[in-house]
């Protein structure tokens, strides 16, 4: 019996594609976040002519969205070699700068786009963002002013400008630039879909319901709390959207409303307004910033199994300083006001303290490489929620952390707080103050310069050793 031989499989014609068709493709693929199948068409593509500057820009693009940041700089870098310079292209590549940090080189392409294209908007804010990282806070303000002058619905250039006029303490103009934060892409699922107005302040009559929303980050939803009892008075009827975490805190310390955590619930409502939006119609300069601290207290209960386990797990003797060292990695912020842990081992060479970490989320794992002298704590496990962190707070000497949603509870709580910011900070700490008028019990430290996180953990570590040094003063 002879072998069968199996057929050749039949070779496939090749079919030539203009590379311009295939860019088209690409780019469908990438609006609709393909991204692999966006890569697999690029390769294809640059294996063919490896110095495609557009092919190269695209698959740097596409290295930025996701967040390989170094990647994507080597990527546009060849791609501009190659010829890919035109003035967005040379506005992406500065994007990709300013987020690594190379802002002088960002900076230097922002010019070269300009003078391309001196009535493309984009250019212009693209400016006002790095102006802000270098915390060039007029020149900021200037380069927005001109983005928003040739497109004035350009959202991101007023939230821009709106961000840095509240940073300077120019709170009146910066407030309402600040409305345009729910006109950027992405942002509207944050609030209702609903044709009922936004509330402009005035008082409602009976059956006009109030719907306030607590938009943004836990920290926003604390800080903006306090404009609660203010939009209560102006409303008989009112209904509060918010997290499960934040809802019960909410609800104790601000009861009348109805509060909810899904938006099937909310029911009928005349108009709405999110938290961050109350201090603008009350009208809030620097000022005259409401101060009633503390609005937020701790559940005795909590209070009493908290002074208990402490007592069981913190050394005698020792000062409890609590830390967190990271914030919530989605944050668009994150990568400025987010440290690892070994990065706070000055703290670690405090004699007399104890460390007890707050942190949640995964830096959380870090800590099992902690090598500090200081003893390091790690109460994650036993953290069921914010009541279980306000009820620790009652038992520290000192909370030091970066700026996550802990300092302001902290700062609610009227509780001691160290608060570790970077150089261009959020708009909130205002600029050049170690103090701050939303928070009398917080004391802030500012980097020196972009990303120097090292001196200014040495500053505060200083610090903490005179603090450590005096007389037992925690207070249960």
């Amino acid at each position: 019996m002879s072998a069968v031989t199996p057929l050749p499989a039949p070779t496939a014609p090749t079919v030539p594609v203009p590379i311009a068709e295939l860019l088209a493709v690409v780019r469908e693929y990438v609006d609709a976040s393909r991204y692999d199948a966006a890569e697999r068409l690029l390769d294809h593509v640059l294996a063919a002519t490896p110095r495609h500057g557009e092919s190269l820009h695209l698959k740097g693009y596409i290295a930025f969205k996701r967040e390989r940041g170094e990647e994507a700089a080597a990527l546009m870098e060849q791609a501009m070699a190659a010829g890919a310079a035109a003035p967005r292209q040379l506005c992406n590549l500065a994007e990709v700068y300013r987020l690594l940090g190379r802002l002088d080189d960002g900076l230097k392409l922002i010019r070269r786009a300009q003078a391309l294209a001196p009535t493309d908007a984009v250019g212009h804010f693209n400016e006002a963002m790095l102006r802000y990282e270098r915390l060039e806070t007029d020149l900021c303000v200037r380069a927005a002013r001109r983005a928003i002058a040739l497109k004035p619905d350009l959202p991101e250039a007023h939230m821009r400008l709106g961000q840095t006029l509240l940073l300077v303490g120019d709170l009146q103009e910066g407030w309402e630039e600040y409305e345009w934060r729910y006109q950027i892409s992405g942002a509207q699922p944050l609030m209702p879909k609903t044709d009922r107005p936004q509330w402009d302040g005035r008082r409602l009559g009976p059956g006009e319901r109030l719907l306030l929303v607590a938009d943004q980050g836990f920290g926003d939803v604390i800080m903006f709390a306090r404009f609660l009892p203010w939009a209560i008075e102006r409303a008989a009827e009112v209904t509060v959207a918010t997290s499960g975490e934040m809802k019960p805190l909410l609800e104790r310390h601000f009861p009348g409303p109805t509060y909810f955590s899904r938006w099937d619930e909310a029911g009928a409502f005349a108009c709405y307004c999110p938290f961050s939006g109350l201090p603008r119609l009350a009208g809030t300069r620097v000022g005259s910033i409401p101060d009633t601290t503390p609005y937020f207290r701790a559940l005795p209960d909590r209070v009493a199994h908290w002074s208990a386990r402490l007592d069981a797990l913190v050394p005698a003797g020792k000062k409890r300083i609590a830390i967190a060292w990271a914030g919530r990695p989605t944050h668009n912020n994150d990568r400025n006001r987010s440290i690892a842990l070994d990065m706070l081992a000055p703290f670690g060479a405090v004699p007399d303290i104890a460390l007890l970490a707050l942190q949640k989320g995964p830096a959380v794992a870090q800590a099992a490489g902690w090598k500090g002298q200081a003893p390091l704590i790690v109460l994650d496990p036993e953290i069921r929620d914010f009541d279980d962190t306000a009820a620790i707070l009652q038992h520290v000497d000192l909370l030091v952390c970066v700026d996550t949603s802990l300092g302001h509870l902290a700062g609610a709580l009227g509780r001691p707080a160290w608060i570790m910011l970077p150089y261009a900070p959020d708009w909130r700490w205002l600029m050049a103050r170690g103090d701050s008028p939303w928070y009398p019990s917080l004391r802030l430290f500012r980097q020196p310069e972009p990303r120097a996180w090292t001196p200014l953990i040495a500053a505060v570590a200083g610090e903490l050793a005179a603090f450590a040094a005096q007389a037992p003063s925690r207070s249960g």
